[in-house]
């Protein structure tokens, strides 16, 4: 996602029903509080903001995505970037002879269609294209968006409400992982503290206890990794939601491959000594800024990825890694060069928002993983970084 950093008191102000609805998501986390004997972990907080039902930032209908909403994603800046995720989609389901391709969260639904509009061209369409999405509001958007982009492939899409039992194919994560709910920690007097989030009546704030014995393990384990010991103060965070979610999509998959697009680092640079203030960030009305508890249920808030956990959690689940790339090799190994090819600009201005390393094609990367099938994916084959996990 871009948006541009900026402090607290330049922020616009939300009209007077998102500030009710925000009220509201206040009054269910307030609640949620109360019946955990005065405190969250962070990552409990998080997860009733992102996703409470009807009301989390992703479960309710503010407009999210695009030039109107919070961030823009890459494929909201460029056809392109879904024409060349389809190949790779394309090439896994030409080796299965078939398959259904199944998307964890669409967003506005531009990513799909442009997929779909591709692999049609390719002719290599799926069987299904399955869309798990936990918000109604986001459903009906996909659905009137795919409706306008490809009304003929609307038999092959169904919306979901949980992973289905069984797939062989394809899943897709765009900027998903990202949004999983998080647990921030920081080394205080040679001991791992973890920030809570507590209501002192006036408003939600920090609260730091002792990290419990789980997490305690857990930073000890990142310490051990890490070129130099965790100074006084530094405050990172860990991601516990990605082994369950590899370990759900593990015991799906019958046959196919995972791809997902985020941005991150390995763990090494995660946790390295510099980075000693984490990657904890909030966008709202496309602008980013560093306070999670401002307008709850208004604003994403999101940490970078640790792609070695993530490569760690999917080979735990049965997956065997297949790539980890830049955003910028994984588009150009797939063809996005073409696009910038026959003069024409905007193609070009895209090309670039999605390669150059001062935009996108850096700070995302690229990572698959295939199961129970033996291809090696073209994503990958430009400049393959697996080494560095």
């Amino acid at each position: 996602m871009l948006s541009i950093r900026h402090k607290l008191d330049d922020l616009p102000l939300p009209d007077t029903e998102a500030l009710a609805h925000s009220r509201r998501v206040m009054e269910h986390i307030h609640a949620a509080i109360q019946s955990h004997n005065g405190r969250l972990t962070f990552a409990e907080y998080m997860r009733l903001a992102l996703y409470a039902p009807g009301l989390g930032y992703y479960s309710a209908g503010a407009r999210k995505f695009g030039a109107a909403g919070d961030f823009v994603t890459a494929p909201e800046l460029s056809p392109w970037f879904g024409r060349c995720l389809a190949r790779q989609c394309a090439e896994v389901l030409a080796k299965l002879d078939g398959g259904s391709v199944l998307e964890l969260g669409a967003g506005s639904g531009v990513m799909a269609a442009d997929l779909l509009t591709e692999l049609q061209r390719l002719d290599c369409l799926p069987r299904e294209y399955l869309i798990l999405e936990v918000s109604a509001d986001l459903r009906q958007r996909q659905r009137e968006l795919l409706q306008a982009r490809v009304p003929e492939l609307l038999p092959k899409l169904r919306w979901l409400d949980a992973l289905p039992e069984r797939l062989q194919g394809v899943i897709l994560g765009n900027e998903v992982l990202d949004a999983l709910p998080v647990r921030r920690f920081r080394v205080e007097g040679g001991e791992y503290q973890e920030f809570c989030v507590t209501d002192d009546g006036e408003g939600l704030r920090w609260e730091l206890v002792q990290a419990p014995r789980s997490l305690h393990w857990a930073v000890s384990q990142l310490e051990t990794t890490s070129p130099l010991p965790l100074a006084e103060g530094y405050t990172s965070e860990l991601c516990e939601a990605l082994a369950p979610l590899f370990g759900s999509l593990g015991a799906m998959l019958e046959k196919g491959a995972a791809l997902f697009i985020d941005y991150g680092h390995t763990r090494a640079a995660y946790y390295h000594p510099q980075r000693s203030m984490g990657s904890l960030m909030c966008h709202y009305r496309q602008r980013a800024h560093e306070d999670p508890f401002l307008y709850p249920g208004l604003q994403d808030i999101t940490a970078h990825v640790d792609f070695t956990s993530v490569a760690e959690a999917a080979t735990d689940a049965g997956f065997h890694l297949a790539g980890y790339t830049t955003q910028a090799h994984f588009l150009m190994a797939l063809g996005i060069a073409e696009a910038a090819q026959g003069g024409d600009s905007k193609a070009a201005r895209e090309v670039k928002l999605l390669t150059l390393p001062e935009e996108m094609g850096e700070r995302f990367k690229a990572i698959g993983f295939t199961k129970d099938m033996d291809i090696a994916l073209t994503g990958f084959g430009l400049r393959d970084l697996s080494h560095t996990l």
